[in-house]
């Protein structure tokens, strides 16, 4: 008798969603006069600006950018990482606690790869980002649900209820992908003394900080003494400089921990490229203005999305969570979100992600809610999403 075929750990994980989510697009047209609305991704579509884009050609003149370079990142720009944050947040961060990654992405999945092994435990907050879960599930560790409620911010207390033995980690992400949600200083706080308390690592994502409604730092986490030694932090320049293409993240956390991720990036890119640290170089040395001029057009474009919501409020639509890049909501209609959403790309023209996406499978809330990646749209396109939106009968 044969033995069947075993399911790999890569094979068992769902497939990526918004990947997913464009197949729905097969074999639907729309007219000219009612176009696509895509709020599916939150990435730019605009490429980066010109001045930006000169001095990477500038950088590809060079000759070497064209070789191998530090494993953990050019030099210059961790230094400008360490000292730009330093003064942000007003903390002491070193050059040599900081990595360069090709793109957040990877800066998780480096990270995990250092601090877990197998049927270890990390705790997300749910909705969670669908590839930390996908991460955790292609690499043999349990992603712990951390429900949140209405607001959905997580409660330290439920927490500190699931961590065991095997929990090395609690992941957050603020302002958060998927719920748009900013978690107060206050309650990331609260989560450092948790981690710091029970001996884990606190990995909190910031890819959307440079669009977070808060002046100022959003946290002091970097003036604890020895943050280091719990904070894992996550960083992204695909947002902020229109880099998506390039992937160019970064990672800030202890020296040791950042010699084992450095294992991890030497067997899988050797290097982050060249022309995109580079770039992000540049555009932190040059761009403070041109991206203050960025964040104040999301910021009005997230004013605008609570305008639609006012709107849609009486026909029973519900905003959970709006902030950076998203809109998280409670639709009114009688049927699952893995369903109304591809319907929603043939009755409305508009594609977007359903909860089921964000959620452990068969959870009761992902079937009532909805992604929106609102970033792309200007306010006559939040407009016509919300005419559409109103106007659905399902």
């Amino acid at each position: 008798m044969s033995t069947p075929p075993r399911l790999t750990r890569t094979a068992a994980t769902f497939a990526p969603p918004v990947m997913e989510a464009r197949r729905w697009l097969d074999g639907v047209r729309f007219a000219p006069d009612r176009p696509l609305i895509n709020v599916s991704q939150a990435a730019p579509v605009d490429p980066p600006p010109p001045a930006l884009r000169q001095a990477m050609v500038d950088a590809i003149a060079r000759d070497d950018t064209h070789l191998y370079g530090p494993v953990l990142g050019l030099p210059d720009l961790r230094a400008e990482l360490a000292t730009q944050w330093s003064d942000q947040y007003g903390g002491a961060i070193r050059p040599g606690q900081v990595a360069i990654t090709s793109g957040c992405n990877q800066a998780f999945a480096a990270a995990l790869h250092a601090l877990t092994g197998e049927g270890d435990e990390v705790i997300l907050p749910t909705p969670w980002y669908f590839n930390h879960k996908m991460w955790l599930d292609m690499t043999g560790v349990r992603a712990v649900a951390l429900d949140t409620g209405d607001d959905l911010l997580p409660d330290p207390d439920a927490a500190a209820a699931l961590i065991t033995p095997r929990t090395r980690a609690i992941a957050l992400v603020s302002p958060n992908n998927p719920g748009g949600v900013e978690y107060p200083a206050a309650l990331l706080d609260a989560f450092y003394d948790l981690a710091r308390a029970r001996g884990i690592r606190l990995i909190l994502d910031e890819t959307y900080r440079d669009f977070h409604a808060q002046d100022g730092a959003p946290h002091a986490l970097f003036a604890r003494d020895g943050w280091d030694d719990t904070l894992v932090h996550l960083y992204s320049f695909s947002k902020a400089y229109r880099l998506t293409g390039h992937r160019v993240g970064a990672m800030m956390t202890s020296e040791p921990l950042l010699a084992q991720v450095e294992k991890f990036l030497d067997t899988v890119t050797i290097c982050p490229a060249q022309v995109g640290q580079h770039a992000a170089l540049w555009g932190m040395r040059n761009l403070g203005q041109w991206l203050a001029g960025e964040r104040a057009e999301i910021l009005d474009r997230r004013a605008a999305m609570a305008d639609a919501f006012d709107r849609l409020r009486p026909l029973g639509w519900r905003l959970l969570g709006l902030g950076a890049y998203f809109a998280y909501a409670e639709h009114p209609f009688d049927m699952p979100s893995d369903q109304l959403a591809p319907a929603l790309v043939r009755e409305a023209g508009i594609l977007l992600l359903p909860g089921t996406m964000f959620h452990p499978d068969g959870a009761p809330a992902g079937q009532r809610q909805l992604r929106i990646a609102f970033a792309n749209l200007d306010r006559a396109g939040i407009a016509q999403m919300t005419d559409r939106l109103a106007a659905l009968d399902l």
